[in-house]
Formats: structure tokens, sequence, C-alpha cells
């Protein structure tokens, strides 16, 4: 397993274990889980970042706005994952906002000082949050590049194998990806348009380099995507 697979292994599996205040002793009572609509806000923009949170079951969008207000896709997290993590690295208030794509969308809130006295006594999950961090900064980094000098298929494509490397598992010679994005949601995480998405998925369908159905994509060669 890659270092970057290992990084995001860790954040499916772990940090749920860790960070679930039902599963850490004492924090039950101090961080109670909490549940949320579809399209009820988690935090907005310029509000405090005091919190690190882990979604226990649904899906959250992470984004913001442009100044004429069209919103822009950040990320789409499900669950076992963790965002608002920026407030480790002394974020006082939000950039982003976060908001409910399910209905019954379970989160587990940690405060920003719990978070520190457990990595203070576990060093390994110091290092791995940091990575995360890291690693989530590369990727968005790689993202502006990909807007400013890529085409959409191209986008696309790469997103792909984002994809297939950060979560897919291994069936024989294919990548298998348990996907819960929607066309739309590809289109607004790459900077392309749903009937894009839509289009290309379906060329790479009929070169039988992928094939896909709601619940997942299956990548049946690797080498043909690049």
């Amino acid at each position: 397993m890659s270092e970057k697979s290992g990084i995001w292994y860790f954040e499916n599996v772990d940090l749920f274990s860790i960070l679930c205040p039902r599963k850490t002793p004492g924090m039950t009572e101090k961080h109670p889980i909490t549940k949320f609509g579809k399209d009820d806000f988690i935090y907005f923009p310029e509000d405090p970042s005091k919190h690190v949170y882990m979604i226990a079951t649904g899906r959250v969008k992470i984004g913001g706005h442009t100044d004429d207000g069209k919103e822009m896709l950040r990320a789409i997290l499900g669950e076992g994952e963790v965002f608002g993590e920026l407030a480790l690295t002394g974020e006082e208030k939000r950039k982003d906002f976060a908001q409910a794509m399910d209905n019954n969308t379970t989160i587990c809130p940690m405060t920003i000082d719990d978070l520190e006295e457990l990595m203070v006594d576990n060093k390994p999950l110091s290092l791995k949050l940091y990575k995360l961090i890291g690693l989530r900064y590369r990727k968005l980094e790689r993202k502006l590049e990909s807007l400013v000098f890529k085409d959409a298929r191209s986008r696309i494509i790469e997103f792909l194998k984002d994809m297939a490397e950060e979560r897919g598992q291994k069936v024989g010679f294919e990548m298998m990806i348990k996907n819960h994005l929607t066309h739309k949601d590809i289109a607004s995480l790459t900077g392309t348009s749903r009937q894009t998405v839509t289009t290309i998925l379906n060329e790479l369908k009929d070169k039988n380099i992928i094939n896909f159905d709601r619940r997942r994509i299956l990548i049946r060669d690797m080498e043909k995507l690049k």
C-alpha cells in the first residue's frame, strides 16, 4: 500500500475509532453525536474554528462561494472521513462551509483542546493527522493547477485516477471504487458540466476502460485510463 493510500486508510478506519466520542472513554458526555437533515449547514464561513468533525453516517460537502455567489465545491466526504481539520493549524474562523447532503447525517464533533490532548499521548495520531492536512493541501493545489492548465476530459480522468488511488480496492486485475457521487457531484468537483461528465464516462465505458453504476465505478485497465 502506498503512503498516500495508507493515509486514506487511516482516515477511513482508525480515526473513526479514535475520534468518535462514543468510542473514546470520557468523551461521550462532552461531545454528543449530532444529527443533521439534508442541506442543513454544520458550519458557515466566518464561524469560529473550535471543532474537528468525524462523519459517522451520511455525506458532507465542503465548499465556498465566489464573489458573484456561485458555489465552489472543494470536497464531498463520506462515512469515516474527517473535516474541519484546519482548526488544528491555527485557523480561527472557517473559510468554507460544511453542509449535510443526506437525511440523518450523523456527525461526531471533538473540540480542538480535547483532540490536542489526545495527540500529546499519541504521536502516530499527531503525525497522521498532519499528513492528512498536507495531503489535502496538495490535492487543492493540484486541483487549482488542473483547472488552469487542463481540459475537461483530462480533469475528469485525473479525478478517476485519484479516486482509484485513494479509495480503490483491487478486484483481480481491476480497481473497484465504491461510489457515492452523482455525475453532477463529479462535475462540481472537476469544474466541468454534468453533460460533459456523462459523455466522457460513457466514452470510457464504450472503450471497456471502465464500467459504472450508481454504487460503484470499476476501472478495468488503469494503464489505459492513464
